[in-house]
């Protein structure tokens, strides 16, 4: 018998609701903030905005955590990360101040790793999220404020180094995600 608690699609708990709206929220603010990124406005309202999207990730995290886990949380929540740092920092290319390679890098990470634990899913193998993966979310956005801050335009370095950072942090936990799938079809004998 499972004592795993029902997996809802959407929950029915406030915490559940409130959660998933913020995490709404932050997908339709994403080409807002890119939008700001492009047309440089001021930088510390860009900046300001950068951070407020990751606060809602903070604040959407914390509320989830007093709820029972939902479907469309577990799926959005990584969404959004995803929608706001490939967005942003496809935009920063855009406009000179990111290298295309370590963006490309991470986007291409994502898309794969997205698209493994999707087609395990589906065969009803769950490859649950790492603490790795928050890591490497937290350093790609640290990343981009750097990129954002206004301090730090005349030290292109630090917002380099960070997105350099970002990409190795990216690149260990999808190496972890392709592991845990191996270590779980090993365990279950599916081929």
């Amino acid at each position: 018998m499972n004592s795993s608690p029902e997996i809802h699609l959407i929950g029915t708990s406030r915490w559940a609701l409130a959660a998933n709206s913020l995490t709404i929220a932050r997908i339709a603010l994403a080409p807002v903030l890119a939008q700001l990124v492009a047309t440089r406005n001021p930088w510390w309202l860009t900046f300001w905005m950068g951070w407020l999207l990751g606060a809602t990730d903070v604040i959407d995290g914390s509320l989830a955590r007093r709820a029972t886990p939902t479907r469309l949380g577990a799926f959005l929540d990584p969404l959004a990360d995803k929608v706001v740092v490939l967005l942003v920092g496809f935009t920063l290319v855009g406009i000179g101040r990111f290298p295309a390679l370590p963006v490309v890098i991470i986007a291409v990470r994502e898309v794969a790793i997205m698209a493994y634990r999707s087609y395990w899913g589906r065969q009803g193998l769950a490859i649950p999220a790492r603490q790795s993966a928050k890591y490497k979310t937290l350093v790609q956005g640290v990343a981009l404020a750097a990129a954002l801050c206004p301090p730090l335009d005349p030290h292109p370095w630090v917002a380099n180094g960070l997105l350099w950072l970002a990409v190795v942090f990216t690149l260990v936990s999808g190496l972890q995600y392709v592991l845990d799938g191996r270590d779980a079809l090993r365990e279950t004998g599916q081929r």
